[in-house]
């Protein structure tokens, strides 16, 4: 399919991704989160707090999970997702990747390296929603006046920014169709209406979240964008 090049060196093979070929390859790869944003995102929890317990995970997984369903045609319901996280969590002891122990979930320092690539499958998505909810959380009547897509509009904005400053090669970082999506899942959710301010407390505690499962300088790069505001 000629995707990769092959460079050979004392060593061994190096497997390249040529530069023209990185932008198709987000196609593959946006086909392969569908499958693993969900165990992603645990892995994500776990690697950032090293234990957790299944309570606590669950409530994260929780307040994040209606935006990942709405973006990535995910089939559960949240009733079901106890049982989902539980197998889910299962199976991440059998290979080795994390220990259950008490009831938490704990980190495996033999295969942490594994855990980590696996928590990258859901970073740029959360990168997203912290955009938004950090510009949400900052100004709570963005969502309201005459211009009601002004929340999408500037979290397009920032993720542009984001892309350039941080390398993100993924024109679906900052697509239209997924920022028009998440805010509509954001008023479903109650966190957005047209008629009243959003509860800057609430945002808050999810932008808290999220901010802690990114890097600090991409959430540099967020909170950045508010700056001089108001």
């Amino acid at each position: 399919m000629n995707k990769f090049e092959v460079e050979k060196d004392t060593i061994g093979d190096i497997i390249i991704l040529p530069r023209e070929q990185a932008v198709l390859m987000t196609y593959y790869r946006n086909n392969i989160a569908h499958m693993l944003v969900l165990p992603s995102l645990m892995a994500a929890i776990v690697t950032q707090h090293r234990h957790i317990s299944r309570d606590v995970l669950m409530e994260h997984v929780n307040v994040l999970y209606p935006m990942l369903k709405a973006e990535l045609f995910l089939r559960w319901d949240r009733d079901e997702l106890p049982d989902v996280i539980d197998a889910l969590a299962n199976e991440m002891q059998r290979q080795g990747l994390i220990t259950l122990q008490d009831d938490e979930l704990h980190i495996n320092p033999a295969h942490s390296r594994t855990l980590q690539l696996l928590a990258a499958g859901a970073r740029e998505t959360l990168q997203r929603y912290a955009i938004t909810f950090w510009l949400l959380s900052a100004n709570p009547s963005i969502n309201r006046g005459s211009d009601r897509a002004l929340l999408e509009k500037e979290s397009r904005t920032v993720a542009q920014r984001l892309s350039v400053l941080h390398g993100i090669n993924a024109p679906e970082f900052f697509d239209k169709a997924v920022f028009s999506s998440l805010v509509l899942t954001l008023r479903d959710e109650g966190y957005i209406s047209d008629s009243g301010d959003a509860e800057p407390a609430e945002t808050m505690k999810v932008y808290q979240l999220l901010a802690e499962l990114i890097t600090s300088d991409v959430r540099l790069t967020i909170e950045s964008a508010t700056q001089g505001e108001g």
